[in-house]
Protein backbone atom coordinates (compact mmCIF):
# COMPACT_ATOMS: atom_id res chain seq x y z
CA UNK A 1 0.00 0.00 0.00
CA UNK A 2 2.75 2.50 0.92
CA UNK A 3 4.77 1.68 -2.19
CA UNK A 4 1.86 2.68 -4.45
CA UNK A 5 1.54 6.08 -2.74
CA UNK A 6 5.17 7.13 -3.29
CA UNK A 7 5.03 7.17 -7.13
CA UNK A 8 1.80 9.17 -6.99
CA UNK A 9 3.45 11.77 -4.79
CA UNK A 10 6.43 11.92 -7.12
CA UNK A 11 4.19 12.54 -10.14
CA UNK A 12 2.38 15.29 -8.25
CA UNK A 13 5.69 17.18 -8.01
CA UNK A 14 6.31 17.20 -11.78
CA UNK A 15 4.08 20.25 -12.53
CA UNK A 16 5.78 22.23 -9.77
CA UNK A 17 9.23 21.39 -11.11
CA UNK A 18 8.09 22.44 -14.60
CA UNK A 19 6.72 25.69 -13.21
CA UNK A 20 9.99 26.62 -11.53
CA UNK A 21 12.06 25.69 -14.59
CA UNK A 22 9.76 27.85 -16.75
CA UNK A 23 10.01 30.71 -14.30
CA UNK A 24 13.82 30.53 -14.42
CA UNK A 25 13.83 30.50 -18.25
CA UNK A 26 11.42 33.46 -18.33
CA UNK A 27 13.64 35.44 -15.94
CA UNK A 28 16.71 34.74 -18.08
CA UNK A 29 14.86 35.81 -21.25
CA UNK A 30 13.67 39.03 -19.61
CA UNK A 31 17.23 39.85 -18.56
CA UNK A 32 18.50 39.15 -22.09
CA UNK A 33 15.88 41.43 -23.65
CA UNK A 34 16.63 44.16 -21.10
CA UNK A 35 20.29 44.10 -22.13
CA UNK A 36 19.20 44.35 -25.78
CA UNK A 37 16.84 47.24 -25.01
CA UNK A 38 19.68 49.18 -23.40
CA UNK A 39 21.70 48.91 -26.64
CA UNK A 40 18.85 49.30 -29.11
CA UNK A 41 18.59 52.39 -31.30
CA UNK A 42 14.82 52.28 -30.94
CA UNK A 43 14.88 52.81 -27.17
CA UNK A 44 18.15 54.72 -26.91
CA UNK A 45 18.58 58.43 -26.45
CA UNK A 46 19.02 60.63 -29.52
CA UNK A 47 22.56 60.92 -30.80
CA UNK A 48 23.88 64.49 -30.70
CA UNK A 49 24.87 65.94 -34.08
CA UNK A 50 28.50 65.38 -34.94
CA UNK A 51 30.66 68.47 -34.92
CA UNK A 52 33.15 68.82 -37.79
CA UNK A 53 36.77 68.33 -36.87
CA UNK A 54 38.09 70.76 -39.49
CA UNK A 55 38.29 74.56 -38.83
Amino acid sequence: MVLSVVPRLAWMGVPFIGYFIGMKIERMETERLTLYRDKSALYGSPVPPATPTWP
